[in-house]
């Protein structure tokens, strides 16, 4: 296609937005003003993912895995300046315990209080989706009840004398709005779905890891029943057993 074809597409198009802006009335007009609302906000959130890089977890892995072996400035340096808000609240984790290992409630509560300030941040104009594709479909059957209303008092009006292809033309003409707001409507829903459902994996991350963190001596920490049954065992773990005593 040549910019000459192009430009009379994008002409063609903008051509009929005005002739349906014109037969919708304001209710068009207002649905189409939340159809780029929410097409704004669905770019925003997507450039915002991918700025904070929401879908790497095996940066948080690898530095959980450090951590566990007890390398701690590697687990560190491997979530340094890393935008992921799941990394960074594993980061502050890790130096909360590595600072403070005689306050660990409190410092999970800490963590977890900044992974809730994250999410927040995370979830900032998804609820104008919601919004969008709750209103969208009855703000089109608003406009279809109007455009009928308009149809029927022009047939009433005319008395004897009604014309079929008037009254059918306003029929249309209201049920456009319908249409319209479904438009609106079904791809606002299927998107807020699927940023929701993004949110709902970091928030998961976000607990799961900041729980590693905190239970990473469990992880090495002997089985009581087995050291009582088996003895030799015991003396596999003197580290954990002087911190017992």
């Amino acid at each position: 296609m040549n910019l000459s074809a192009f430009l009379t597409a994008v002409q063609d198009t903008f051509a009929r937005g005005g002739e349906l802006l014109q037969l919708g009335g304001p209710v068009v007009a207002v649905l189409a003003a939340m159809s780029v609302a929410a097409l704004a906000v669905v770019l925003a959130k997507l450039w915002q993912f991918r700025r904070l890089r929401l879908s790497d977890r095996r940066t948080v892995e690898h530095s959980l895995a450090a951590y566990r072996r007890g390398d701690v400035p590697s687990a560190l340096a491997t979530l340094d300046d890393h935008p992921n808000p799941v990394a960074q609240t594993v980061a502050a984790a890790i130096r909360f315990r590595r600072d403070r290992p005689d306050a660990g409630e409190l410092q999970r509560e800490e963590a977890l209080r900044q992974a809730g300030v994250r999410l927040e941040a995370l979830r900032s104009h998804l609820r104008v989706l919601d919004v969008i594709a709750t209103l969208s479909p009855l703000l089109g059957l608003f406009g279809t009840v109007l455009g009928m209303i308009d149809a029927f008092q022009e047939m009433a009006a005319a008395g004897n004398q009604v014309d079929p292809s008037v009254l059918s033309g306003g029929i249309w003409e209201a049920l456009m709005t319908t249409a319209v707001g479904l438009g609106v409507a079904i791809p606002a829903t299927a998107a807020a779905s699927w940023l929701d459902r993004r949110v709902e994996r970091a928030t998961h991350a976000m607990e799961d890891a900041v729980t590693q963190v905190f239970t990473a001596e469990l992880a090495h920490a002997p089985d009581t029943h087995d050291t009582e049954s088996h003895p030799r065992h015991a003396r596999a773990y003197p580290a954990a057993q002087s911190a017992a005593s």
